[in-house]
């Protein structure tokens, strides 16, 4: 049964050989609107964990594709459980957290300097779409209200309660205007019930995942009043045959009944993963259902590393089989393997490592590095030289 629920899972996510959202620009869009966010994230090491993310489930991704996207009123930037992309479609289910930092709810948004707030309002109706590097300095070269001070703390909180919105984004600096011009005509603003806010946090997760726990349902969503609402909506969905309990993919974990009945095809290929990728950021329930215990270690003291700052997932079929760190050397187009680590259990390295080799390749050429090291390679085979010896 795991071995299904696995292929389940990562269908679901639709790291198919067959990618379902199409490609290009329309692809990009119905990828995020299928994962119901995509993670935002400013680590450069490798290309940016929002493009690598996409680009793993359609091809021809560009970057310049989520422009276009905010552009066209198609998808929008905000807070889901970090900062995401998120479909326009659902942006009335982020009206609750605008609402709730609107009233000073939040600690880090409740002492604001409200004549800032008003200042920058009144500068972007004036005079259009602004950002950092359109704000005039004193001087003494030092910022005026746009900072990491009082004025950043102000921008944040016009952002997060829904005055203002990114209207694009050139590399990670951020561009922002009102939310009345970046919204299309027509959208449905109507803050949603409770009842309706859990049942669009469990609909996604079962579309997004096919199978999931209990705790990713309510995962960093605080409140007695959600989680009842979720357990409402969990208990109609199992009694209408929607979803059903299942064993093997960790405590209280639930399968969409309709996608176990259909059969996916995973076949043996190798992805290297994001590690903020939508299938692996679960931690708990990837331990469970995959067996492997993943935890990134840019943020662990560097002695303290046990498999490298940005080690990647490397997903072999249905398996998670190594995980490796590697640097993207841009200006001299060259991509680095730092650490290669194999995981245990039963592995064909004779299949293993061409497809490997393959994988790693189009990445390195997507990271505009085409020139593979010889060395990264190097690593590979020493790796999985060790494990025949083994």
């Amino acid at each position: 049964m795991i071995p299904e629920l696995r292929r389940l899972a990562i269908a679901s996510q639709g790291l198919v050989p067959q990618p379902p959202f199409g490609d290009g620009l329309e692809g990009t869009r119905r990828a995020i609107e299928h994962l119901g966010y995509v993670q935002i994230d400013t680590l450069a090491v490798v290309e940016r964990a929002h493009h690598h993310v996409l680009w793993c489930r359609v091809p021809g991704y560009a970057s310049t594709h989520l422009n276009a996207l905010i552009g066209e009123r198609q998808i929008f930037e905000y807070w889901f459980h970090a900062a995401s992309y998120l479909p326009t479609r659902d942006y009335r289910f982020a009206l609750p957290q605008m609402q709730a930092i609107r009233k000073g709810e939040h600690p880090y948004f409740s002492d604001v300097d409200k004549r800032l707030m008003k200042e920058i309002l009144a500068r972007v109706r004036a005079e259009g779409p602004l950002g950092v590097r359109d704000v005039e300095t004193d001087k003494n070269g030092k910022g005026s209200w746009w900072n990491w001070g009082p004025g950043r703390k102000a921008l944040d909180k016009l952002f997060m309660q829904g005055d203002l919105m990114i209207c694009a984004r050139n590399g990670m600096e951020k561009t922002y205007d009102l939310a009345e011009r970046c919204l299309p005509d027509g959208l449905d603003l109507r803050a949603p019930s409770l009842p309706e806010y859990a049942a669009y946090l469990f609909d996604t997760m079962r579309r997004a995942h096919g199978v999931f726990t209990w705790k990713q349902l309510v995962h960093l969503k605080k409140g007695k009043p959600l989680r009842d609402a979720m357990r409402e909506v969990l208990e109609d969905r199992v009694a209408a045959g929607v979803v059903q309990p299942v064993n093997g993919a960790g405590a209280g974990a639930y399968v969409d009944v309709e996608a176990l009945e259909r059969s996916a095809d995973i076949e043996g290929r190798v992805r290297v993963l994001s590690p903020f990728d939508n299938l692996v950021i679960h931690r708990d329930r990837l331990s469970a259902l995959f067996g492997f215990d993943y935890r990134i270690e840019c943020y662990v003291p560097a002695p303290k590393r046990q498999f490298g700052y940005f080690c990647l997932p490397v997903l072999y079929g249905d398996r998670f089989v190594a995980r490796i760190d590697c640097k993207a050397h841009r200006a001299e187009k060259r991509f680095e393997v730092l650490s290669f680590h194999l995981e245990e259990g039963p592995l064909d390295l004779e299949q293993f490592f061409p497809a490997f080799r393959d994988a790693l390749q189009r990445f390195a050429d997507y990271n505009m590095c085409p020139h593979l090291d010889d060395r990264a390679v190097a690593k590979v085979r020493k790796s999985l030289a060790g494990r025949r010896r083994a």
